[in-house]
């Protein structure tokens, strides 16, 4: 039988599914409906899949906070979302306590113990605290779910705005077509179909945190088609290898960054597994080093796949290992039922193998909006697709090749990180007259945050100033990993710093510009 795993605990999907449905009952009681929010400040762990099937048994939207972020950048997703409730881990409980919404019922989820070993958690900060109440045993006193099960909206995912904030990506509930065609969207853009008639029989390992889009989206679809489930609490390339062999997995979803660190395993651990069972690995997220995939290919075989997309866009494109080395640097080309066009500065769309902004769209999926921002939603719409700010280019077969983000977006290791908000925070540092920041080449995360400050005249400031007033004022993966400084900044005639005569040294030569 299909089972979810997380370090020694189990338990089979029937078991977990019938806890969502007691979970579906208390959120109902305690007055979430249909369009409303279920916040869930976890880390992957059981509670967390109890807690989304739960939202989507009722019409509500699960939205996942990022975990990493300051009291500060989780106060405001809590309260731009609305939260109606809020499900947490104990131990995180301890560090955004005052930044939870008055009069909104928070469920705190105990850590479990291959969690606490993971992060170096203090055992003691793992438990429910006295006077909350705890998840586990809200759940067990719920009754049974008695009410029609109604079709689940989706997640709304919180990406990274350019002007520092956070907007939440929010799907209309889908109609019966749309629902169907979205998952089989999903279930061929992740490999599921490999097994369309046994779907029960996939096994995955879920390697990333489902704060984040693409690992949340595959998740929930592995949970919703019975799929065995097992939870890595923190990336470990050679851990991986053997959660492979060991439970024969079939699936998984990864990002490149995930690639470097199990090719630079020594040769006698990468020889050491047997990975025969893997099918279909798929990676999406950040640019890919062409030498790097090639690699793994070399190493896992033709079962590496890669697509492309945003949360706004859901999938786009894709590819297979076949068609990447016919067409090496591609990310793939159009799939469902997408469009794809190429426009230049006026908006016209473009011949094939000439660089403009990617736009794109799946006309067959739920149409979403900004939480709380219908016309930030209307300026992403161009030529009646989405622009999710990538530049690039179609070549004669149709394949899309990424070149540059006509936004400052700088993808890390997977994650998405905005310049906007770190400038902003830099300006209010003391003695900081100006900055810029932008992404540089780094082996390991694909992009490195990268800052350059002007001091104010006078003022003698270090990197380890800069990055110890950033840790207090932004999640840590969104510190500068080097800072440079100049007694001026170069400026176009605006006056606006001229960021790529900055940047432009440290890509010279890459023969990629992202």
């Amino acid at each position: 039988m299909a089972k979810f795993i997380s370090g020694d605990r189990v338990v089979d999907v029937t078991t977990l599914q019938a806890r969502a449905e007691r979970a579906a009952s208390g959120l109902k009681a305690l007055g979430v409906g249909p369009g409303d929010v279920v916040a869930l400040f976890l880390r992957n762990d059981f509670c967390f899949f109890e807690a989304s099937l739960a939202a989507g048994l009722i019409g509500a939207y699960p939205t996942p906070v990022n975990w990493h972020g300051t009291p500060g950048e989780a106060r405001y997703v809590f309260e731009d979302c609305g939260a109606k409730a809020i499900v947490i881990h104990a131990d995180l409980l301890r560090g955004v306590e005052s930044a939870l919404p008055a009069g909104v019922p928070v469920l705190v989820a105990a850590t479990p113990t291959e969690i606490v070993q993971a992060y170096g958690v203090d055992p003691v900060a793992a438990t429910t605290p006295a006077g909350r109440t705890d998840w586990d045993s809200w759940v067990d006193s719920q009754p049974p779910f008695a009410a029609a099960a109604l079709e689940p909206p989706g997640s709304i995912i919180y990406t990274s705005g350019t002007t520092g904030h956070p907007k939440g990506v929010r799907r209309n509930p889908p109609t019966p077509g749309e629902a169907t065609f979205s998952r089989e969207l999903l279930l061929k853009g992740f490999g599921f179909g490999t097994r369309a008639n046994d779907l029960g029989s996939v096994v995955t390992v879920m390697v990333g945190p489902m704060y984040h889009s693409a690992p949340n989206a595959y998740g929930l679809l592995a949970a919703r088609i019975g799929a065995t489930v097992i939870l890595e609490p923190r990336f470990d390339p050679e851990e991986l290898l053997q959660m492979i062999e060991r439970y024969k997995v079939t699936h998984l979803h990864m990002v490149p960054i995930m690639f470097n660190r199990l090719l630079r395993l020594p040769d006698e651990v990468k020889s050491r597994y047997d990975l025969s069972s893997l099918e279909f690995v798929v990676h999406a997220a950040a640019p890919v080093s062409p030498p790097i995939k090639r690699a793994m290919i070399e190493w896992w075989g033709p079962v590496i796949h890669e697509y492309y997309g945003s949360t706004e866009t859901s999938m786009v494109v894709g590819c297979t290992s076949e068609e990447w080395l016919a067409h090496p640097g591609t990310v793939g080309k159009p799939i469902g039922q997408a469009e794809i066009l190429i426009l230049d500065k006026e908006g016209k769309a473009l011949p094939v193998s000439e660089i403009g902004e990617v736009v794109a769209r799946n006309r067959h999926i739920p149409d979403f909006t900004y939480q709380g921002d219908d016309e930030k939603r209307r300026a992403a719409e161009k030529a009646g697709l989405i622009a999710p700010g990538d530049v690039g280019y179609l070549d004669a077969d149709g394949y899309l090749y990424l070149c540059d983000r006509a936004k400052d977006m700088i993808i890390s290791g997977g994650a998405n990180i905005y310049p906007a908000e770190i400038e902003a925070e830099l300006h209010k540092m003391p003695g900081v007259a100006d900055c810029a920041v932008f992404g540089v080449p780094d082996e390991e995360f694909g992009e490195a945050v990268c800052a350059f400050v002007q001091p104010s005249p006078g003022v003698e400031l270090t990197e380890r100033d800069v990055r110890s007033y950033l840790r207090e004022q932004i999640a840590g993966y969104k510190v500068p990993k080097t800072v440079h400084f100049r007694e001026d900044l170069p400026r176009e005639d605006s006056g606006k710093i001229f960021k790529r005569k900055l940047r432009d040294p440290f890509w010279a030569g890459l023969g990629r510009s992202i």
